[in-house]
């Protein structure tokens, strides 16, 4: 069967388990969005608003906190050719023959092939020490969403014995897993699962739009003046993280480690929107809603999709409600979304079918 490919292909380059539906953004951009439009995301993640602003032909600005989110988000916004891309993962294999930091571990002899494991810190290593041109931001991305995935038993897809696509397996129960199937890790073609991929996922691009796209934590001002100086948006559409989802780090930890991060997991919570209580969370996102007010001209539209994870009580639309109160905003409108098991939802991976589905909303606000 052939995979279709369009300018939406893309968007899936790289799993990454607290994503939203493409059509959200997507759908209101290009009913409503005008030429030369500015739309911002103030919790990117993985970049799907901006993405959808490229797909509709408008200029998008995105920061987040998460490393890994970034280095996804800015491969979407590049314009490179997949020779380009091919050419330049086999450059680095050709300069860099011997890398100077392989991890090693138990962890580590299970779950790469040693010759599998010797050519991604090869890459890394290349990559570590240059990501500034466009083939090397998309092939840096193209590795995070291969690192670790589904064995197939016909042409491989991800260089690591048998993983879940879209968070890093814990060394612990991983190694457990892997000794009790009696699975190893296989020999793939480093190149061929990165060619595969590349033609897969930038065959096919939109045009290419003016983009901002920075790592940095949305509640402190001093990032967006850093970074949107003088900078004015016409949307600002975003889903934040909901209440109770603070596993980002330890559940990316070995994308981090592709990024440079130890090679370990790394449970720091320090960037993240405080979990430790419903007013705490509400408080410091409304004190996003603060920042990105500035940014925002008189006719700005600030659009919100909220819900809530299957095994925290919580109050999805009290949450976010407290969060706008003062932040410069006025809650105009809100309506149903549909429910988590709908598609890419944020929430859904956590249900495990242990808990009937939650109910997620849009609201729609605008300028005080």
């Amino acid at each position: 069967m052939t995979t279709k490919i369009d300018k939406r292909t893309l968007n899936a380059i790289c799993p990454y388990f607290t994503m939203f539906p493409l059509e959200f953004p997507l759908t209101i951009l290009e009913s409503k969005g005008k030429s030369s439009e500015w739309i911002m995301d103030p919790f990117c993640g993985r970049g799907t608003t901006n993405y959808a602003a490229r797909i509709a032909g408008l200029n998008t600005a995105g920061i987040d906190s998460n490393p890994v989110a970034i280095a996804i988000a800015q491969a979407k916004q590049v314009s490179c050719t997949p020779e380009q891309i091919i050419g330049t993962a086999k450059q680095i294999l050709e300069e860099v023959t011997s890398p100077q930091d392989v991890p090693f571990g138990e962890f580590w002899d299970w779950v790469y092939h040693p010759s599998v494991l010797n050519q991604i810190c090869r890459i890394r290593e290349g990559l570590l020490q240059d990501c500034g041109s466009e083939p090397r931001t998309a092939l840096r991305a193209i590795m995070l969403g291969a690192l670790h995935g589904h064995v197939l038993k016909t042409t491989a897809s991800y260089f690591s014995n048998q993983c879940q696509r879209t968070y890093s397996p814990k060394p612990d129960y991983a190694v457990r897993f892997w000794k009790q199937k009696d699975v190893k890790p296989p020999l793939v073609d480093v190149l061929a699962v990165i060619e595969k991929r590349v033609q897969r996922f930038f065959s096919c691009l939109p045009s290419k739009v003016n983009s901002i796209i920075v790592q940095g934590d949305s509640r402190h001002e001093a990032n967006y003046t850093s970074a949107f100086r003088n900078l004015k948006v016409d949307w600002i559409i975003t889903s934040p993280p909901y209440y109770g989802m603070k596993s980002y780090l330890p559940d990316q930890w070995l994308r981090l480690w592709f990024l440079g991060n130890k090679p370990e997991v790394n449970y720091d919570k320090s960037s993240q929107l405080k979990h430790t209580g419903a007013e705490i969370f509400s408080s410091e996102m409304s004190q996003v809603w603060v920042n990105v007010r500035k940014l925002a001209k008189p006719t700005t539209r600030l659009v919100v999709r909220f819900g809530g994870l299957p095994s925290i009580k919580s109050d999805p639309i009290a949450l976010l409600k407290k969060s706008l109160s003062n932040s410069g905003w006025k809650l105009d409108e809100y309506h149903s979304a549909g429910f988590s098991s709908d598609g890419h939802r944020q929430a859904y991976q956590q249900a495990k079918n242990q808990n009937p589905p939650i109910e997620e909303f849009d609201f729609w606000a605008s300028v005080e």
